[in-house]
């Protein structure tokens, strides 16, 4: 059997700077953590009410 080594070019792709988010997708981010947390509220309250 043959041993894949791994370049040096691979561990360097690993390690290097991040792209920068476009706008679109730090928005996309903010309103899904807006809505999971207004989901919660809204679950939270449900279920004291239904439930407790």
């Amino acid at each position: 059997m043959e041993k894949h080594i791994q370049t040096d070019s691979h561990l360097d792709e690993l390690f290097t700077n991040p792209e920068p988010w476009e706008p679109w997708e730090n928005k996309l981010v903010i309103w899904s953590i807006i809505i999971a947390i207004v989901g919660l509220g809204i679950l939270g309250a449900l279920i004291n009410w239904l439930i407790l």
